[in-house]
């Protein structure tokens, strides 16, 4: 390690490569307990490595030009791979689930977004890339956590209780009556990670973004101000984007009739 004052320190590539050898501890657990995640492990930690690296120089070239349209480029490609990535973790799929997790994760995100970068940080120009791109991916990244969530559970619950909402529209309840409950259980499914780092941060755990400002010198009290607003934006965020999921899932189940169906 280089000491650069009392307080930043850098890392190097071999503090790197010494954190990184780390994972063989996880390797001979998974390996004595025969959990068969070897593999897995070596591809998710090779990809770390690579991804962030990756992503790294290119975020340091970005930083460099601040030019509005590539750091427009950049918002897109990440708001598309959140909706694929969020589509991906429903097991259940159906026509049209791309598009919905997409509308999801791109309304809440971009909104939220918006609302950070021009209304708290009021950072001109809004294109500054050390606070807009940040921004979205952590939000991006806790949206579509909750996005999947809601929207997998609200599929099968669709599928598993096929009969029930049957019989409720049977009994001339309205559409939404028919699935509230499902609707609501979903929703707050999707909320509960973010709901339950609420309750504990700062008594249990210290936020990645917290800690890192900490670790690169910043004043502790400026990174705590920084994590409760960006807690309340993802806390948004994350609500914005269950509930709009749901809502989306939600009319692909109706048809015109309003009669209950299962899209393929």
């Amino acid at each position: 390690m280089i000491r650069t004052d009392d307080i930043q320190i850098l890392l190097t590539y071999g503090d790197i490569a010494l954190a990184s050898s780390l994972i063989v501890i996880v390797l001979i657990v998974s390996w004595r307990l025969r959990l068969k995640l070897t593999k897995t492990l070596l591809i998710a930690a090779i990809r770390t490595v690579v991804q962030l690296s990756f992503i790294g120089l290119i975020l340091a070239w970005i930083f460099a030009r601040e030019q509005w349209y590539e750091v427009l480029l950049i918002l897109t490609i990440m708001t598309l791979i959140a909706g694929i990535a969020a589509k991906n973790r429903v097991k259940r799929t159906y026509k049209g689930l791309f598009t919905d997790t997409l509308i999801a994760v791109g309304t809440s995100a971009v909104l939220v977004t918006i609302i950070a970068i021009g209304l708290i940080l009021r950072v001109e120009p809004w294109y500054t890339p050390q606070f807009v791109i940040p921004i979205l991916g952590l939000i991006l990244g806790n949206s579509l956590t909750a996005i999947s969530l809601t929207s997998n559970q609200l599929v099968e619950s669709f599928h598993e209780q096929q009969g029930r909402i049957e019989m409720m529209l049977s009994l001339s309840a309205y559409p939404f009556e028919a699935v509230h409950e499902q609707i609501r259980a979903a929703i707050v499914n999707g909320m509960t990670p973010t709901l339950n780092s609420m309750l504990v941060v700062g008594i249990v755990s210290l936020p990645g973004m917290m800690t890192g400002q900490i670790l690169a010198g910043a004043d502790p009290t400026q990174a705590v101000r920084y994590q409760i607003v960006t807690m309340f934006l993802i806390c948004v965020s994350s609500t914005l984007g269950c509930t709009i999921s749901a809502l989306l899932i939600y009319r692909r189940f109706f048809n015109r009739r309003k009669q209950f169906i299962l899209p393929q």
